[in-house]
């Protein structure tokens, strides 16, 4: 017959496993990290609209997430969204007129921030900030136009 000692280590042991992975789970879903990344630069970029874009959203160029959104503030001076994005170290060739645009997963998805490349000889570096910039398309400012232009045509 089984001690229940060691049943009841077992079960600690599978507990205590099970709670790590639900921990390491909610990170990723909340795009969270456990490293820092250090080694990366700056940039920002002015949107008329950013509609539901969150501090944490991803950056990413074809797909692929080259950095996150650190921080979003207003500015009063032109009366937009001035988005602060960290660019990971690695991805320091991007050219100084690439676009940003402000996309969104799915139909319904969360937003993030996606970097079109220029063609400009020189890169973008810390403190640079991107000027050719598209803004979130809200699905309801599209719905109302959608039924103020048919509503007009009869």
């Amino acid at each position: 017959m089984v001690n229940s000692r060691t049943i009841e280590v077992w079960v600690g042991i599978f507990i205590t496993i099970a709670a790590m992975a639900l921990f390491i789970l909610a990170m990723r879903v909340s795009n969270l990290s456990l490293s820092g990344e250090a080694d990366g630069f700056q940039v920002t970029a002015s949107f008329n609209n950013i509609s539901g874009l969150k501090v944490r959203s991803a950056v990413t160029i074809a797909g692929v997430r080259i950095g996150r959104v650190t921080a979003i503030d207003y500015d009063p001076q032109d009366f937009s969204a001035l988005v602060t994005m960290e660019i990971e170290g690695r991805y320091d060739q991007l050219p100084s007129d690439s676009s940003a645009s402000v996309l969104t997963a799915g139909l319904l998805g969360e937003k993030y921030i996606g970097i079109q490349p220029g063609g400009a000889d020189e890169n973008l570096v810390q403190g640079s900030k991107i000027t050719l910039t598209q803004s979130a398309i809200v699905l309801e400012q599209l719905i109302s136009q959608f039924i103020f232009s048919k509503g007009s045509a009869q």
